[in-house]
């Protein structure tokens, strides 16, 4: 049953957007029978399907190199800093600089581990009508659905977890190393932000959310990977 209700909620996001397609939803929904499937099963598949899709978008970041060996996610440094970086790496200091980098990253790559369970409330407290309209709304429904009820949640909760992380790394070291040795050049006149947190914050949350786009887009777009029997059997049912 699991595996069919997957299979017929994100297979039913791959119609056309359409008035045609909407009203043939709740038919599919409300038919008798054994292969009936209620609102609050509907409703149930979407959650199962999303805490999947979760897991695998906080597994793909939180593991050594999840960040730091992505070249859409690896953190660099903050813009302020990066003007920086040239001149360090003149003075000899690259290798301090390319510690910095890397601890930031892993600082990144733990931190994102607390996200998990912010997600899973979301879902827990995610209604039958937030699922239908995730089902039969616009094709990033759920990341829309996820930002609105967890953004503010993982910025609170990431802001000591990525503090912590960092000093564990030693993030916090190395980068507040480069910066004061920058900040004291004499030839220096705007001195930089040693405060790493807040933008790396801001890094991990935006990769978190580009990672559950990409899952939902995935569950979206190939629901046949879901269960392919028996999602051929389900739209089979809906084009007669």
């Amino acid at each position: 049953m699991k595996t069919y209700l997957v299979a017929l909620l994100f297979g039913a996001a791959i119609l056309p957007a359409t008035v045609d397609a909407q009203i043939k939803l709740p038919k599919i929904l409300n038919k008798g029978g054994s292969s009936g499937v209620s609102e609050d099963e509907a409703g149930q598949g979407i959650k199962e399907a999303l805490t999947q899709g979760v897991a695998n978008a906080v597994l793909n970041l939180n593991k050594t190199d999840g960040f730091f060996g992505s070249e859409l996610y690896k953190v660099l440094l903050p813009p302020d800093a990066q003007k920086i970086e040239k001149t360090l790496r003149s003075a000899g200091m690259g290798a301090q600089v390319d510690k910095a980098v890397l601890a930031i990253n892993r600082g990144a790559e733990d931190a994102v581990a607390f996200a998990k369970p912010i997600f899973i409330d979301a879902i827990k407290e995610m209604t039958v009508t937030d699922a239908l309209k995730i089902l039969t709304g616009p094709k990033n429904g759920a990341t829309e659905y996820f930002k609105q009820k967890t953004t503010q949640k993982l910025v609170t909760a990431f802001t000591p977890s990525v503090q912590s992380s960092l000093e564990k790394v030693d993030a916090t070291k190395y980068y507040g190393d480069i910066v004061t040795t920058y900040n004291k050049f004499p030839t220096t006149i705007k001195k930089v932000d040693p405060d790493l947190t807040s933008f790396v914050v801001g890094k991990a949350v935006d990769a978190l959310f580009d990672q559950v786009a990409k899952e939902e887009a995935n569950i979206r777009a190939n629901p046949m990977g879901q269960a392919s029997a028996l999602l051929q059997k389900v739209f089979g049912s809906v084009k007669k």
